[in-house]
């Protein structure tokens, strides 16, 4: 149904077209109405047109692979939405449900296209929406996208503990292991054997004894610390291994829908063409 011009007068993408191209758009563009949590279309469907909400509101929403759902945006009046369906012809990226009683505004890639050649200012403020939709996509994926286990263990690491990590991770390494050796050898040689310096520690090496327990007590805490952080960050690669088995599991499930969905619309499309088969055969039997 035909809208009345006076209606896009009123809508960004057309406020500053004239009068007459108006009147020519409004002579192709449809109206639609949708009632309260109708859905306009959903994720994967074909689509070749753009809405923009008269009156009402739109709810633009898709789900990850988790199940949950993302709204990424709500089309308030005078708003557009579809557009990115309707310039590459692929499938639609989200599902499109009405929160109110409303009514849009339906464009085809048909209609737009002279439009398109006549002004190309329209075309600047689709590709506008466009980027707007974008950068709300890019700052949503900045806090769902999956986690990195290293990443997430490394928030909130104290200094303590980046000490801690770094003394274990030198302890374990056969430098240490020399510099000890070392240490020892000259203690003794220097406590027992005839250098010309004297003995500040004669066997059985009391202070050296000390000195060992207490380097092992130390060394043992700050293993035990790093080994507890290890611990929390092999329980947040569990749960992400987690999260990504139920993706792996949701997206699955999604595609068997889309499957279905598929073949049911096959089967009603050859349904419809052996109708009409039958309808012509019986035509020209007569």
């Amino acid at each position: 149904m035909p809208c009345d011009p006076e209606m896009l007068a009123g809508v960004h993408l057309f406020e500053h077209l004239s009068p007459e191209d108006r009147a020519g758009l409004g002579a192709v563009v449809d109206r639609r109405a949708l009632a309260a949590g109708e859905t306009l279309f959903s994720t994967g469907e074909p689509g070749e047109a753009l809405y923009v909400v008269r009156t009402g509101q739109i709810e633009l929403f898709l789900k990850d692979t988790a199940g949950q759902k993302i709204v990424l945006s709500v089309a308030d009046p005078g708003d557009l939405f579809g557009e990115l369906a309707l310039l590459d012809r692929g499938a639609r990226s989200a599902t499109a449900v009405a929160l109110a009683d409303s009514e849009l505004l339906e464009l085809s890639r048909e209609d737009l296209l002279p439009l398109f050649r006549t002004s190309p200012a329209v075309a600047l403020r689709l590709l506008g929406a466009m980027a707007h939709m974008t950068r709300k996509a890019d700052d949503l994926l900045k806090v769902r996208v999956s986690r990195n286990a290293n990443v997430e263990a490394d928030v909130n690491l104290s200094g303590l503990q980046r000490v801690a990590d770094l003394i274990s991770d030198f302890s374990g390494r056969m430098p240490f292991l020399i510099l000890n050796a070392l240490w020892f050898v000259v203690w003794i040689a220097v406590n027992t054997l005839p250098l010309g310096i004297n003995a500040f520690d004669p066997y059985p090496f009391g202070l050296l004894t000390m000195i060992v327990s207490l380097e092992a007590i130390f060394l043992s805490c700050f293993v035990l610390i790093s080994q507890n952080r290890q611990a929390e960050k092999d329980r947040v690669r569990s749960d992400i291994e987690y999260d990504v088995n139920i993706k792996a599991e949701l997206e699955i499930a999604h595609l068997h829908e889309k499957i279905d969905r598929l073949n049911a619309s096959m089967l009603e499309r050859l349904a419809r063409l052996e109708k009409a088969l039958a309808a012509g055969r019986g035509t020209g039997a007569r």
